[in-house]
């Protein structure tokens, strides 16, 4: 064999051993370099889950209805009112189911009227970093004080910007600094079917807890108009209905898509236990938008309370035009009448059991204009008073003769 042979192999062969040799270099080097697989988790005897199967697991359970609650929840508020109701009792009830007899047995054993505070809680919305909350009429109305209670735990007085209670809507504030808030979204693109969530704090006062319940559905319809059953003059129009499950103290809490944007404001549901039974209604959150701006607009129309007329009158009741000012004062819920601003001692509106905030739709039925007007009424009193007021949107008929 000639040697150009030998040494020509030997090459071939060099070559080979070279490119084994760093090819198993390389290997090495990814072994070498290649994360580790590290145990993290036994889920029971003989079975374990690796960190990298743990974190596909963590990103799988983190839907988008997760992300949402965890946007949401901070904004979400418990509202815990002080109530103040009048109650009235007969001593004496007449024997007969007659209209003579009430009216006979009243003269001499008037009715009796005492003063009890209640306590009730609902839930509300944080919507923009001033402080400005979103609820239900029906939650704040006749409150004499309002506690604010987020889910970190801080504590605020609550202001009634306004209320509609007509529309079932109220406008709070509360002042502090680093307030969490929720997005408004667009109820005008709502897909019947699309995912929703229900926020709010259901048995506040069992569960002493003020982080908020997050419950899931669909929206079921939409444009639902209903009328409230209790004749309580309220009218609830393109509501949205869900099956997510709303429960006492849920009210005044958002609704909101599957991207964490409020959609509504629960409302309340259809039930015959009770609980939800998977009807439940919100206030669309175009509607509230409207509500806000028009609140808005009526925060200009306040005037000074020692600029407003008042007029004495005969009965021993001080009257006022009924204005802006004194609807937020006395938490009306109407702007007909006149508006009750005192009660002289001892005189008829007493023995009447009127109090300041009383609205006075009729008197003798007569329906008064304004404040002088009324006036001029009682100026003609003489034997007998039919009185017809509202009381924090409570009708009530007050007859008495001298």
């Amino acid at each position: 064999m000639s040697s150009n042979v030998i040494i020509h192999i030997m090459k071939r062969n060099l070559l080979i051993v070279t490119s084994v040799l760093v090819f198993i270099i390389i290997v090495i080097s990814i072994i070498a370099f290649q994360k580790p697989k590290v145990v993290q988790i036994i889920t029971s005897p003989g079975e374990i889950v690796p960190i990298s199967v743990q974190n596909e697991i963590s990103s799988s359970r983190s839907t988008a209805i997760v992300l949402a609650a965890r946007k949401v929840s901070p904004a979400v508020v418990s509202i815990t009112v002080i109530q103040e109701r009048v109650v009235t009792t007969r001593p004496f009830m007449s024997p007969f189911a007659d209209r003579f007899w009430d009216d006979f047995f009243r003269d001499f054993f008037p009715p009796r009227q005492y003063k009890e505070q209640i306590q009730s809680l609902g839930s509300g919305v944080i919507i923009n970093e001033e402080g400005d909350i979103i609820t239900n009429a029906h939650v704040v109305e006749g409150a004499t004080k309002i506690k604010v209670t987020l889910p970190d735990g801080r504590q605020f007085d609550g202001e009634l910007v306004d209320i509609n209670r007509t529309n079932d809507l109220a406008l709070l504030k509360i002042k502090g600094k680093n307030l969490p808030y929720a997005t408004l979204g667009n109820s005008d693109d709502l897909m019947i079917g699309e995912w929703c969530i229900a926020f709010g704090n259901p048995f506040g006062f069992l569960l002493e807890d003020a982080q908020p319940s997050v419950t899931v559905g669909v929206i079921s319809a939409l444009n639902r108009n209903l009328k409230s059953s209790q004749g309580e003059g309220r009218e609830f129009k393109n509501m949205i209905q869900t099956d997510a499950a709303i429960n006492p103290g849920n009210s005044g809490g958002p609704l909101t898509n599957a991207l964490g944007e409020v959609i509504g404001i629960n409302t309340f549901i259809f039930s015959r236990s009770g609980g939800s039974e998977g009807i439940g209604f919100a206030i669309p959150i175009n509607n509230v938008k409207k509500f806000i701006a028009l609140s808005k607009e009526n925060a200009k129309k306040l005037i000074s309370e020692d600029k407003i007329e008042k007029i004495e009158t005969k009965i021993g009741l001080t009257v006022s035009d009924n204005n802006f000012t004194l609807m937020k004062k006395y938490n009306l819920t109407t702007e007909d009448g006149v508006v009750v601003v005192e009660v002289k001692r001892n005189s008829i509106g007493t023995m009447l059991g009127i109090t300041p905030g009383d609205i006075i739709i009729s008197l003798n039925n007569q329906r008064p204009k304004n404040a002088r007007d009324f006036a001029r009424i009682a100026e003609s009193v003489t034997n007998q008073i039919d009185m017809a007021i509202n009381r924090q949107g409570e009708q009530i008929r007050i007859f008495y003769r001298f």
